[in-house]
């Protein structure tokens, strides 16, 4: 039986994090979780692990996605595509990206949690406080499910571009390294120039 009661919450905490901002290849994506009081009670419960996305299996990071796109109180997950990212910069289309996630919500937190220790404020009626580490802190288990579903909601992404464009997974091997600069990526660069979805000022060390 479910332990959770969203209707005793008045007032909300949500996390944010990102994921794929040091990346070469594809999208940053960000996401927002808004939690119940009792949300830790029923994942100690449940046995669902609830930490830094960076510190679990990919069937551990499955599990609890399925857990907290069903239990939190609101949620939503944000793409900002590598044209924004070539046009704009990364931080700027970090902060666009998390930004839109607030925007989206359901429900209006009363303070925002985010990982890392910068954050470009869209909506000044709320109040931010940024939280370094945050993911791996067990005070503020909101963030480290918003960089599980950033994480997990990417990967997916990236593993169906390596699906749908087999060409640019034997070039630059986008289904292992999801963007990142490994070794097979950046020697993919050097050997077969950028595909249309690399970040160009990323990459232009290595061409």
């Amino acid at each position: 039986m479910s332990l959770l009661f969203p209707d005793s919450d008045k007032f909300f905490n949500a996390g944010m994090d990102e994921s794929g901002r040091g990346c070469l290849f594809g999208p940053v994506v960000a996401a927002i979780v808004i939690l119940p009081k009792n949300f830790i009670e029923l994942s100690k419960q449940e046995k669902v692990i609830i930490r830094d996305s960076k510190k679990m299996t990919m069937l551990q990071k499955k599990k609890s996605r399925e857990f907290i796109e069903k239990h939190a109180l609101d949620y939503n997950v944000q793409f900002v595509d590598h044209e924004h990212i070539n046009k704009n910069g990364i931080m700027k289309s970090t902060m666009q990206c998390m930004n839109n996630c607030v925007q989206n919500l359901k429900i209006k937190p009363l303070t925002l949690h985010v990982d890392g220790n910068f954050y470009e404020n869209h909506h000044p009626e709320i109040h931010y406080e940024c939280i370094v580490k945050g993911d791996n802190n067990p005070l503020y288990p909101e963030i480290a499910c918003a960089s599980i579903l950033a994480k997990t909601h990417r990967d997916e992404y990236m593993l169906q571009l390596a699906n749908d464009h087999s060409e640019w997974n034997e070039k630059y091997d986008i289904g292992h390294n999801k963007g990142y600069g490994t070794k097979k990526m950046i020697e993919g660069i050097k050997s077969f120039g950028l595909s249309e979805l690399h970040r160009t000022h990323f990459c232009k060390h290595f061409i």
